[in-house]
């Protein structure tokens, strides 16, 4: 071979090879991706870029959202937990029956879900070329997890972590006021036809929980339907004979009451209970322990503390 022809294929081939490594980096910016998310369904979701249209699926999401400057389009349709910031934003629907169509028309860069109630709209979505994070957000330590996540998504993570430092913070502040004893509590969830009794992992439960006092049904199995409630009974109530009663309650409060007393209180066993006798019985508030406190974590602690203990909150009021 000449050495005309030889320079020629070896120009040929720093081609070839210079063409390759062009490929190989288009191919590597092409797959690059903004941030990856492993999601509480164990799913991991892959966003290509920051999400500036964000669709919540419940109004549980909708403050820490907000805490970390998250771009909200959409959310559900809700008597409570829609801050006044979010109230014209564009609503998709009841939180029980969320319009997908009225989502898909958002054209979301992102769709946040609650998992065991949204989980059912994930496919369709995900046909639609829509991101779907699906999140468990219950538990005090879930709102925290939550809040991270959010903080990957719009980049403000040391906001989160100063929010979620500020909390624990408060928390703890208050379960220091407490005195080192043990309460036995019995967590009633009542609505006009129906009363069941709350676990641990039911809102009520966990603030409970965290405040050191002991749930007296928390190894009762729970029902089919609802993992965080068991059937209520006043024989196993009476047995237990716990220090303090917290009713948790949906639905309008003096139908509440009146349905607690029509088919509760009227029971000559309730009058024998060392809490009724001791005017222990609570009734807990709808926007703290209904729906997920989120953000007001540290107030729905306070609030459990404070009926039991009013005079150690005094200087607070």
């Amino acid at each position: 071979m000449g050495k005309k022809a030889l320079w020629g294929f070896l120009v040929c081939m720093m081609a070839v090879v210079f063409m390759a490594g062009c490929g190989d980096t288009a191919k590597d910016a092409k797959t690059e991706s903004y941030l990856t998310i492993e999601d509480d369904a164990g799913r991991t979701v892959t966003l290509a870029k920051k999400p500036e249209r964000i669709v919540a699926l419940s109004t549980s999401f909708l403050e820490p959202l907000h805490e970390v400057d998250a771009t909200v389009v959409g959310c559900p349709s809700s008597k409570m937990g829609i801050p006044d910031y979010y109230k014209d934003v564009e609503k998709v629907g009841a939180v029980y029956n969320i319009n997908i169509e009225k989502v898909v028309s958002l054209q979301p860069d992102l769709v946040i879900a609650m998992k065991g109630m949204n989980d059912k709209f994930v496919a369709n979505l995900e046909s639609n070329n829509i991101p779907v994070i699906v999140l468990d957000m219950k538990s005090y330590d879930q709102v925290k997890h939550s809040l991270d996540i959010f903080s990957q998504i719009t980049g403000e993570q040391d906001k989160a972590k100063g929010i979620i430092a500020a909390m624990d913070k408060k928390i703890e502040d208050i379960k220091g006021k407490l005195p080192q004893e043990t309460k036995r509590v019995a967590i009633l969830h009542s609505t006009a036809q129906d009363v069941t009794v709350q676990l641990d992992d039911s809102i009520a439960g966990s603030v409970a929980k965290m405040l050191g006092f002991v749930n007296v049904a928390a190894d009762t199995k729970p029902l089919d339907n609802n993992p965080d409630a068991a059937p209520y009974s006043l024989e196993a109530l009476v047995k237990e004979d716990p220090d303090v009663i917290f009713v948790t309650s949906m639905g309008d409060m003096q139908t509440i009451k009146k349905a607690m007393q029509d088919n509760v209180e009227n029971n000559s066993a309730w009058q024998t209970l060392r809490a009724v006798k001791e005017n222990h019985v609570y009734y807990l508030p709808q926007k703290l322990f209904l729906l997920n406190p989120g953000m007001h974590y540290p107030e729905a602690v306070e609030t459990m503390a404070k009926e039991l203990y009013p005079q150690l909150f005094t200087e607070d009021k």
